[in-house]
């Protein structure tokens, strides 16, 4: 077996880790008999060589095989992700999560995956849970969930056992304020495998490498972005606020470079209309948004909800276009049918 300590040396002399020797890598991390100071000096080494789309790629694919199998493989050729990877510090409104459930009342079969809060007042499984979603439903029911709501909700912990062995490095690293690889990996490790994904992530340089590095596991289609509202400043997710950077990967491997709002028939806005709240104010803000009533809302949220549903259902293959999938998933809360999921949502985790 190759040693951890072989792997950090070839990391310190400047060199990239091949395929083989990342998966090693990623074996050895999540393993009870490496020592957590030599996990440490990996990770450090990794970092400041700057992580490959090889090197990353190798390590999604693993901890996406050691995750917990929810057998929802009949679902997963039709079904999207969207979730960015946090870390942004921006505290705006859980945009990806209100884009999930219209893209799921829209008829996309949605794989959410996702996590408490770390960095923000509210996380995506802050909001579900207070939705009346259950973080800790069986699998049977969350296949029962796919079937009536084209929804289901991986609560990370639950279906990641293997970062419980990488759990004390990473509390380490942040402690003395460094990212590792782990800040990239949560997107690209759902358990269920969909086929399509829009990820968000938290700085500017990480969007080519992790469209390659999706590109590398073999999804049918999809986008990465990244918004820079002002210099200083990110969004792990597209926004109609500043400068998006984009790359697509598979089916729109065509796709590079910038996505103003405009090219999705939509206006600029400003930062503060992003804003969100707790946990509690959110629910309010969601309930704004779905009741109709999306006059009470900034219209810049609304338009940037907007941006990321549509561009979501086109990488589904439900819109010939970004304008198209803008105009469905508008539609799709014009209509009520985002209010008319959600109160089924509700309905459906009320009688578990």
């Amino acid at each position: 077996m190759i040693e951890i300590k072989k792997l950090t040396n070839t990391l310190l002399s400047g060199q990239d880790l091949g395929a083989e020797e990342a998966t090693a890598a990623a074996h050895l991390l999540a393993s009870p008999i490496v020592e957590l100071a030599a996990k440490q000096h990996f990770l450090i080494a990794l970092s400041d060589k700057g992580e490959s789309a090889i090197e990353v790629a190798a390590f999604a694919a693993t901890f996406r095989d050691l995750a917990t199998n929810p057998e929802v493989e009949s679902w997963a050729a039709d079904a999207i992700d969207v979730c960015g990877t946090g870390g942004d510090a921006s505290s705006t409104f859980n945009i990806s999560t209100a884009v999930s459930f219209i893209v799921a009342a829209a008829g996309v079969p949605v794989f959410k995956h996702g996590n408490r809060s770390i960095t923000s007042k509210c996380g995506s499984a802050d909001l579900i849970e207070a939705l009346g979603i259950r973080l800790d439903a069986p699998h049977e029911v969350l296949r029962n969930s796919l079937e009536a709501l084209n929804f289901c909700f991986f609560f990370a912990p639950a279906f990641h056992p293997a970062f419980k062995e990488v759990m004390p490095v990473r509390k380490a690293l942040a402690l003395d304020g460094r990212r590792s690889i782990f800040n990239l990996l949560g997107p690209l490790i759902n358990p269920g495998r969909p086929a399509y994904q829009l990820m968000g992530v938290f700085a500017d340089r990480w969007v080519e490498p992790i469209a390659d590095a999706l590109d590398a596991m073999g999804l049918k289609a999809g986008l990465v972005a990244h918004c820079t509202p002002e210099p200083g400043l990110a969004l792990d997710e597209l926004s109609c606020v500043g400068h998006n950077s984009v790359a697509g990967f598979a089916g729109l491997k065509h796709l590079r470079g910038s996505l103003p709002p405009d090219q999705a028939g939509l206006a600029t806005c400003a930062l503060d209309d992003l804003s969100g709240g707790d946990v509690a104010a959110n629910v309010v803000t969601l309930g704004k948004l779905f009741s109709g009533s999306a006059d009470a809302i900034p219209h810049g949220l609304l338009d940037s909800i907007l941006l990321n549903a549509g561009a979501a259902l086109w990488i589904a293959g439900r819109a010939d276009d970004l304008i198209g999938g803008v105009a469905q998933a508008r539609e799709t809360l014009r209509s009520g049918r985002a209010a008319q999921w959600l109160d089924e949502a509700r309905n459906f985790y009320s009688k578990i």
